[in-house]
C-alpha cells in the first residue's frame, strides 16, 4: 500500500483523503460561522420567545383574577386593569341593533353591555383563566357569588353559546331561545356574521 508522509508520520491514501476531507469541513464551517455568524444566536432567540410564550400560556391557565369588574361590552370585562373575556360566550356587540317582531330596532348591544353591568354591579367577580387570547385578553369563566357569569349572560338572552370555543353553554342557549329571552324575543345577526359586516 503506498504510504505518504507528513511530519515524520505516515499515513495511507486512505488515511489522507479522510485528513483531507475533515480539514475541509473544517474550513466550511468557519466560513459558514463567518459570514452567518448570527444564526446561533437568532436560534437562541426564537427557542427562548418560543418558550416564555408556551410558559405564560401554562401560567395563565391556572390563574385566577378577581375584584371589582368594569364592563367593556357584553362578553369582556376588566379587572385590575387585566382585560378578561368571557368563555365560550360571544356577546351581541356593542353597536348591533335587533330587530324587534313589530319591526322596530332597538341597540340590543347597548343592552347587552348594561345587562351585564347591572348583574355584576360593585360586588367582587372572580374568574378563572383558560388561557389567551389573539389580542392578548384573558379568556376567563367569572363567577360572583358562586354564579356562572358566562351562563347568565348565555340563560338570560344577551350572548349566545360560541360553539367555536367550547360547547358549555348551548344548553343555556337553548333554554333561552325556547323562552325568547333577551335577543331571541325577536331578530338579530350571530355576532360572530355582524362583525364579518354582515347587517
Amino acid at each position: 500500500m503506498t504510504s505518504m508522509y507528513w511530519s515524520g508520520k505516515s499515513f495511507s491514501k486512505a488515511d489522507w483523503r479522510q485528513r483531507s476531507s475533515n480539514d475541509d469541513r473544517m474550513i466550511q464551517a468557519k466560513r459558514l460561522n463567518r459570514r452567518h455568524g448570527w444564526l446561533p444566536e437568532l436560534i437562541q432567540r426564537f427557542l427562548l420567545a418560543s418558550f416564555l410564550i408556551v410558559y405564560a400560556a401554562s401560567s395563565a391557565t391556572a390563574q385566577t383574577i378577581a375584584g371589582t369588574a368594569s364592563v367593556i361590552d357584553g362578553d369582556t370585562i376588566e379587572i385590575h386593569g387585566q382585560r378578561i373575556r368571557l368563555h365560550a360566550i360571544d356577546a351581541i356587540e356593542s353597536r348591533q341593533r335587533c330587530l324587534l317582531l313589530d319591526g322596530r330596532t332597538w341597540n340590543c348591544g347597548r343592552d347587552s353591555a348594561r345587562a351585564l353591568a347591572e348583574k355584576i354591579g360593585r360586588a367582587s367577580v372572580s374568574c378563572r383563566v383558560k388561557g389567551i387570547d389573539r389580542y392578548q385578553r384573558y379568556v376567563a369563566v367569572c363567577t360572583q357569588k358562586g354564579e356562572d357569569l358566562n351562563a347568565w349572560m348565555v340563560l338570560n338572552g344577551w350572548a349566545v353559546a360560541y360553539r367555536r370555543y367550547g360547547m358549555d353553554y348551548v344548553n343555556e342557549e337553548a333554554r333561552a331561545r325556547k323562552a325568547k329571552t333577551g335577543i331571541w324575543g325577536g331578530k338579530f345577526v350571530m355576532p360572530w356574521d355582524w362583525r364579518r359586516g354582515l347587517r
